[in-house]
């Protein structure tokens, strides 16, 4: 598709490809050049405070939990006492 340079170099996103992308007003734009071509994708900023989240070791751990979910191996304890037996620590108040 072709599209013209507006003003304080402005771009308008075809409507197909917004709806296409499911963007909405105010979705942050990453804009690259990369071997004379302008590279536009999609991102979520996240807060630095939440990145811990996203890195691959964490991610890594999620993905064992969740196998272990789906594999039954969860215990639900129904009280304090119980979940301190369970993971082998004293159960003083």
């Amino acid at each position: 598709m072709i599209v013209d340079l507006k003003q304080k170099s402005q771009v308008t996103i075809p409507k197909e490809l917004v709806n296409k992308l499911n963007l909405s007003v105010g979705d942050k734009l990453d804009v690259v050049e990369k071997d004379g071509k302008l590279i536009i994708t999609p991102v979520i900023v996240i807060p630095k405070s939440q990145a811990w989240y996203y890195s691959k070791e964490w991610q890594e751990q999620e993905k064992k939990v969740d196998q272990q979910i789906a594999e039954g191996k969860v215990h639900e304890a129904n009280s304090k006492g119980e979940l301190f037996d369970e993971l082998g620590l004293d159960n003083e108040d």
